[in-house]
């Protein structure tokens, strides 16, 4: 790659939308805010259900809570550059804001592996030991869980954008989609990347790949304790409170899956398919989450119920 170099915070990062149909990037912008707007009404809905109804103030619902706030996090991220690209027609990126977009980006995805990683445990305590489940994990415990998630995600990003600066770019640059990725940035650089990529990968194991090999444990103890239980009724009972969970598992991890083996095998021979992949990888989670947890959750239900017919109590 020929380099006409600058030092990073004079670099400028072009994004990229669907290759062959940037006369159409007006129309693909529609359901792209759609999805957006229903994600962040939806979440909103969530966190606003769970705080003011204190019969949602259990574990479970407070990570709910938790997952909907990191996916509130994941569209503020990634929602202004693609309202920027697809709507504005704008592809131009300064370093910094760059740097920022992938620090968040990554920040809130990690936090949510690590609050659906707690989600799976809370699950198998709940099944596990069902009268102790308060006393196991009290409001306090829950409290440090999340601190302890939110502040691994800080840590394991925060040198990213650090040593990013110690590279040299292209005073141009055409990133691979609509936002800024670590392993995007990395490879633009001119220089030696060797620790930016290995740092890159132990965040990765770190986070992504150490919850969802700790979340497949946590099933291998549900299913073997489930397995334990004598009546056939009481199996499907605690078998059904993980189907909200086990699907927005799969919601999260399947479209990484899928996007790393497409950039593997046929990136380049469907480039729209690759940058559509790329974009459901990060739109799909927080638009589903809210939508399946209020078609399960029969608590949840019942709460905007009461909330709706309260509303309609003190309007007349």
């Amino acid at each position: 790659m020929f380099c006409n170099t600058s030092t990073p915070g004079h670099s400028t990062f072009l994004l990229t939308g669907f290759p062959g149909l940037e006369a159409s990037h007006h129309w693909v912008s529609i359901p792209i805010n759609l999805i957006c707007v229903v994600s962040i009404l939806g979440n909103s809905v969530i966190l606003f259900l769970i705080r003011t109804d204190p019969a949602l103030h259990e574990p479970m619902f407070i990570f709910l809570s938790m997952l909907a706030a990191s996916d509130l996090g994941l569209c503020a991220s990634t929602f202004p550059t693609m309202v920027r690209l697809f709507w504005l027609g704008t592809r131009e990126l300064p370093f910094d804001f760059c740097a920022a977009q992938m620090f968040f980006i990554h920040a809130f995805t990690y936090v949510e592996s690590g609050v659906l990683l707690a989600m799976a445990f809370d699950r198998f305590i709940a099944i596990r030991d069902p009268l102790h489940y308060a006393t196991i994990l009290p409001h306090s415990a829950v409290a440090k869980v999340g601190a302890a998630v939110l502040v691994r995600a800080i840590l394991l990003n925060l040198p990213g954008p650090i040593l990013l600066r110690r590279l040299i770019f292209p005073q141009i640059s055409t990133l691979s989609h609509c936002y800024c990725l670590h392993c995007d940035l990395v490879g633009l650089a001119c220089s030696d990347t060797r620790i930016n990529s290995l740092v890159g990968l132990v965040s990765i194991l770190l986070s992504l790949g150490l919850d969802s090999s700790l979340i497949m444990l946590s099933y291998a103890l549900i299913l073997r304790t489930v397995l334990g239980i004598a009546s056939p009724g009481e199996r499907l009972k605690a078998l059904n409170t993980c189907v909200s969970h086990l699907c927005i598992v799969l919601i999260f991890y399947l479209p990484k899956l899928g996007l790393s083996v497409l950039h593997r095998v046929e990136k380049h021979s469907y480039p729209a398919l690759a940058v559509l992949m790329a974009n459901l990888h990060f739109l799909v989670p927080p638009f589903m989450n809210p939508v399946v947890y209020c078609i399960k959750s029969k608590q949840i239900r019942q709460g905007f119920l009461r909330r709706f017919q309260q509303k309609r109590v003190d309007i007349s």
